[in-house]
């Protein structure tokens, strides 16, 4: 059974940092890329960041460019997405997805909510 478990959300003051996790099981995990994406309020679901199975390249909207950055595990099977200089916009329920490249996705996590404060 494929599963992402996300963790890591909560709630965070502007300027501030946090770090998601997204622990994968029940696939081969570095066989996929993992994505980030994430959905605020009465706003559709928008990607945030992806890297490659190897690790060795990474994607990011503009938005979030030289504030966020994922990363993975293999080893783990986990992939993380450290947030810093956190901003108000950044406020969403965040999802890991795991897929054969960036924004193609075969499997979904739950979500874990961001809020931050201004």
């Amino acid at each position: 059974q494929v599963q992402l478990v996300e963790s890591g959300g909560g709630l965070a003051q502007s300027g501030g940092s946090l770090r998601l996790s997204c622990a994968a099981s029940g696939f081969t995990f570095n066989n996929y890329a993992m994505n980030w994406f994430r959905q605020a309020p009465g706003k559709e679901r928008e990607f945030v960041a992806a890297i490659s199975w190897s690790g060795g390249t990474t994607w990011y909207t503009d938005s979030v460019k030289g504030r966020f950055t994922i990363s993975r595990d293999n080893a783990k099977n986990t992939a993380f997405l450290q947030m810093n200089s956190l901003k108000p916009e950044d406020t969403a329920v965040y999802y890991c997805a795991a897929g054969p490249s960036y924004t193609i996705v075969d499997y979904w996590g739950q979500g874990t909510q961001v809020t931050v404060s201004s």
